[in-house]
């Protein structure tokens, strides 16, 4: 089944597509990568968007429009993706939308929301689209995140080697899966990654630089130590997996609190602040799970200084990134979701447990029908325990 799964993350810059060739054989699931696009956000869609975003009020008015804004954005990015990258060749469209609000208290997640309506994704590409998917996990008592644990989990396993391995997802939120030899994987969100990162950047340029390109501002800051101390203060760091955080918790107002006093904070200083946080939380992370090797990805592999920062860190832990295990280090997640909707449409479970701190393993999403109806495959008889990733196959 060829598959194209559809992402916007928690920076919400742009809309990222990612095809897929997935089967089932025996204990394994197969997925062939056939390629990738990562198209931005139209300029005024991104500032409607970061206007809608918590805490800034907004209204229904504005969240109609841009569900309906946000599903054209992804109709038309899943298109280009059919056409251009999967060869006309697709059966299902698995769309996780944009991330609006995710509903926290304390440790319990009681609702989320990801707006971008799947119809104008049905009706522009003919597919059946498969959508809203994390709240099926909620709703079975979990976080509803990291719902890319399920990739993390068989990847991880399949690849083997000794020790504990952790996959780190360097996105707005950074979030990390840890697999051992002895006991269940877990996986959680362990705060911000770019989040605050683009959000200062974005503050101190007004607007002119949206994010730190090639962390060129971390590296020539200083780190601020009254600033880093406030922010390691935070309460969320403490508590125990599963978690979920979110833009809705770490965004310019936060960050601004903990500036309130502090004088003479340079921007770049500022910036080099942030990414020091991030690291440090990582790695605190990585070391009370006992991890002795980290498989990287996201945006935030993109930045070197953050992932010389992170390295320094882990000093005793091997930290690569998971383009050496065939998957592209920026596509991981629209990977990720291609792969739920395929176990989704098999009829099998999509997340893992003990990484959400749900009751039981979910079917995820809603089904919206192509043009041409959905033929349901027949049903699979065990759910994989493992992912290998292949070559595409060649076209003939």
């Amino acid at each position: 089944m060829r598959v194209v799964g559809l992402i916007s993350g928690t920076s919400f810059d742009g809309i990222d597509a990612a095809v897929a060739d997935l089967r089932l054989h025996g204990e394994e699931v197969l997925l062939s990568p056939v390629g990738a696009v990562s198209v931005p956000y139209p300029a005024d869609l991104r500032t409607a968007l970061v206007a809608a975003m918590p805490p800034s009020p907004t209204t229904a008015a504005a969240l109609c429009a841009l569900d309906t804004r946000i599903g054209q954005a992804f109709a038309d990015v899943a298109a280009a993706a059919v056409r251009d990258v999967a060869d006309d060749r697709a059966d299902l469209v698995v769309s996780h939308g944009q991330t609006l609000f995710h509903w926290v208290e304390g440790r319990e997640v009681l609702g989320t929301l990801q707006i971008g309506q799947p119809a104008w994704i049905a009706e522009r590409t003919g597919l059946p689209v498969l959508a809203d998917l994390r709240v099926r996990d909620v709703a079975a008592g979990g976080q509803g995140a990291p719902l890319v644990s399920l990739l993390d989990v068989l990847l991880l396993t399949s690849a083997g080697g000794g020790g504990v391995r952790a996959a780190l997802n360097l996105g707005g939120i950074a979030n990390l899966t840890v697999v051992a030899p002895d006991r269940d994987p877990v996986a959680f969100d362990v705060g911000s990654a770019n989040a605050l990162l683009d959000a200062a950047v974005s503050h101190f340029t007004g607007g002119g630089e949206t994010y730190d390109r090639d962390g060129l501002r971390a590296g020539r800051g200083r780190v601020l130590p009254e600033l880093l101390e406030r922010l390691l203060a935070d309460p969320y760091y403490a508590l125990p997996a599963p978690k979920t955080t979110g833009k809705e918790y770490f965004h310019l107002p936060y960050l601004l609190g903990a500036l309130a006093d502090i004088e003479d904070a340079r921007a770049d200083d500022v910036v080099a602040t942030l990414a020091t946080l991030t690291a440090v939380t990582v790695a605190a992370a990585c070391r009370n799970h006992h991890v002795t090797a980290v498989v990287a990805a996201g945006g935030g592999t993109a930045n070197p200084t953050l992932m010389t920062m992170l390295r320094d860190e882990l000093a005793d832990v091997d930290v690569t990134t998971i383009d050496g295990l065939g998957i592209p280090s920026a596509a991981k997640e629209a990977y990720a979701f291609a792969l739920m909707g395929f176990l989704t449409v098999h009829g099998l479970a999509a997340t893992v447990p003990t990484c959400t701190g749900a009751a039981r393993a979910s079917l995820l999403g809603s089904l919206v029908p192509g043009s041409r109806g959905f033929a349901v495959p027949a049903p699979a008889s065990a759910a994989p325990v493992r992912l290998r990733v292949q070559a595409p196959a060649p076209v003939v």
